[in-house]
């Protein structure tokens, strides 16, 4: 199951947030019930709807560049980074999602923003 939901949570996060398609990605990827622990977002699927046409209305050519992906049961984390509008610096985020019978039903996410000055020259990619 562990690289059948990668799969699924990689074309999750393309349909909801890059496409900003929620109704297919819940129809396709969401369970019954979901929590979500953004303390940003409201909880349910209404909140992840509500906060994509946020998203869409005041960040029309935001994109997530997913990077890597890594499952381990019921869990995938999502390595990106997320850019908000093209050419500015970004953030980088590691998004947590759990599965219950195929379907995600949680998500947690830590977000960092990308330095102007970094310490090294190592990329946070």
């Amino acid at each position: 199951m562990s690289e059948e939901n990668k799969r699924a949570a990689i074309a999750y996060f393309e349909k909801a947030i890059n496409e900003f398609d929620t109704d297919t990605a819940i129809a396709l990827y969401g369970g019954q019930h979901y929590k979500q622990h953004n303390p940003l977002i409201e909880n349910d699927w209404a909140g992840l709807q509500k906060f994509v046409g946020w998203l869409r209305d005041n960040h029309p050519k935001s994109r997530l560049h997913i990077k890597r992906a890594f499952a381990d049961g019921d869990f995938v984390l999502l390595h990106s980074e997320w850019v908000r509008t093209p050419g500015e610096r970004g953030e980088a985020v590691v998004d947590i999602v759990r599965f219950e019978d195929g379907k995600i039903v949680e998500h947690w996410d830590v977000v960092q923003p990308v330095p102007e000055s970094p310490k090294n020259n190592n990329t946070m990619f």
